[in-house]
């Protein structure tokens, strides 16, 4: 299966957990998308959104262009699978706030959430790659379901 794997990082710790998770989807086709753009995405691929928040709830720089991209061009992603790790700190009263930005306009876009989005704050896990590599094994089978279905 092809997966778009798109990472939004300020200070590059959800780099590294977008990489670990990328790692554990060798079995399918993976794309990291550091700085795309909405052409650059395949709509019939799963859409993995790894994403940290920066300022005051908003989309890391790297990925903002591509979230005002789907707000302004509103493309229909009817057929899009895709699931969301929010990073953020709970020390902030914008916690995961660009996961959920993220989540939102997805949805209202018509694409359909495989799994709940996860919300892992590294303010209590010392290792938030391990908390994304567990919650993707929880649901690794569907992603492998969805390719044969």
């Amino acid at each position: 299966m092809k997966i778009d794997l798109l990472v939004g990082s300020t200070l590059g710790g959800t780099e590294y957990v977008a990489e670990e998770l990328a790692q554990k989807l060798e079995d399918h086709q993976v794309t990291l998308h550091l700085d795309s753009q909405l052409s650059d995405l395949d709509p019939s691929a799963f859409w993995l959104v790894c994403t940290s928040t920066h300022g005051a709830g908003d989309v890391p720089d790297n990925l903002a262009p591509l979230y005002e991209q789907l707000l302004s061009e509103q493309p229909n992603l009817a057929g899009t699978h895709y699931a969301v790790a929010a990073i953020g700190s709970s020390s902030y009263d914008t916690f995961c706030g660009a996961g959920h930005a993220f989540d939102k306009q997805l949805q209202a876009l018509g694409a359909t959430a495989l799994v709940e989005l996860i919300e892992i704050d590294v303010e209590q896990e010392a290792l938030p790659e391990d908390t994304a590599s567990e919650w993707l094994d929880q649901w690794k089978q569907k992603l492998h379901d969805l390719n044969c279905g």
